[in-house]
């Protein structure tokens, strides 16, 4: 599944990591249920909430072309208790 691209790790979603919420861009069309339910499969864990917000657009010039580059949204997802998403691992 493509929906989810990959885990966002920046000084904002370490410090959620704290309060057991990991962050990650998705699909710019996915929705929180599809989301909600690959995370909960894939990983075995309980989702109890999530928040979803698009990036800024950011102007830019590539060649004769002027606009904005298709962006992705950002899922902050809350896990239940005791639960975990592991984003490394180990060798």
């Amino acid at each position: 599944m493509d929906e989810v691209k990959y885990p966002v790790l920046t000084e904002k979603s370490i410090r959620l990591l704290e309060r057991n919420q990991y962050t990650f861009n998705v699909d710019s069309q996915s929705n929180k249920t599809k989301i909600k339910n690959w995370i909960e499969h894939f990983f075995n864990v309980k989702v109890i909430a999530m928040n979803s917000y698009r990036l800024p657009e950011k102007g830019g010039k590539r060649g004769s072309m002027i606009g904005h580059p298709i962006r992705c949204k950002r899922m902050i997802i809350t896990l239940k208790t005791g639960d975990s998403i592991p984003l490394f691992s180990e060798q």
